[in-house]
């Protein structure tokens, strides 16, 4: 029995900052065969501890959330993908050790300022 391996493609594009907060995204076009380990680099800069958040846009439907972290060291994790807030080194990396064809969508990470209720964000098309 033949089958082909699924892919999974990545694709970044920027979305810009606000008032000096923003996220970086350096990864250009990715594809993936099923079952690699995925890891989408996020780093931030911004003031204080903003609040750190990716999301999730499959094809055809709106951004949804797929996990957050709001205090250094926090890790958050949502069906098998995680990422670990790190205030030292501004990252906030987004990391599935095996990825799978149901998991290609856009993949956007973002903060939040607290003080000021601005957001900025990168998007990742996986």
């Amino acid at each position: 029995m033949n089958s082909s391996p699924g892919f999974v493609t990545v694709v970044l594009l920027m979305l810009g900052q606000t008032h000096g907060d923003s996220v970086t995204q350096m990864e250009g076009p990715v594809t993936l065969s099923e079952g690699e380990p995925l890891t989408i680099n996020c780093t931030y800069s911004a003031t204080g501890y903003p609040n750190l958040f990716w999301y999730v846009q499959y094809p055809g439907e709106g951004p949804q959330l797929l996990l957050k972290a709001l205090t250094d060291k926090e890790k958050g994790s949502h069906k098998g993908f995680e990422a670990t807030y790190d205030a030292k080194s501004k990252t906030f990396h987004l990391v599935k050790s095996l990825v799978q064809a149901s998991d290609s969508a856009v993949y956007y990470c973002a903060l939040s300022d607290t003080v000021t209720g601005t957001a900025g964000g990168a998007e990742h098309k996986l």
